[in-house]
């Protein structure tokens, strides 16, 4: 079962918000399995401005962070499909354009999660199931990842 990551997962990881999150993404990342893992390109950007505009750290530094996390899981490139879809999200669901392209490429990926705080916990489009790993109780579905 593949997984996908928001922007805000791997922005906890990176030590951006409260420790609580912070701690909880970092072990939910060493916990999932590497070759079930999908980054969207656009959370890569994403997380690019975070780092370097809320975080203000340095563009070389984070530069070195992007491309330790797509040197340790696969990346999927937008495509103009993906993006066409993504039209259709934002407009038939309210999905902001950017996180609706996030789902697009998890689900043209074969992703069955899409782990995000942002959007609506719960919510399947195209097979792909949006879950918040921080919620209580954990999800069935990423708990069956985890145990695997």
């Amino acid at each position: 079962m593949r997984v996908a990551l928001d922007t805000n997962v791997m922005a906890y990881a990176e030590g951006l918000g409260d420790e609580t999150r912070c701690t909880a993404a970092i072990t939910l990342i060493e916990q999932l399995p590497a070759e079930l893992v999908l980054l969207p390109a656009q959370t890569l950007g994403e997380l690019y401005r975070v780092l370097t505009g809320t975080a203000r750290r340095e563009a070389t530094e984070v530069r070195e962070v992007i491309l330790g996390w797509a040197d340790s899981f696969e990346v999927a490139d937008s495509s103009w499909t993906a993006f066409q879809s993504a039209l259709d999200l934002a407009a038939d669901h309210g999905l902001q354009i950017w996180d609706a392209l996030i789902l697009s490429i998890a689900a043209e990926s074969h992703c069955r999660l899409l782990l995000s705080e942002d959007l609506q916990n719960g919510f399947t489009w195209r097979g792909v199931t949006v879950v918040n790993p921080f919620a209580t109780p954990r999800s069935r579905l990423l708990s069956s990842i985890l145990a695997a």
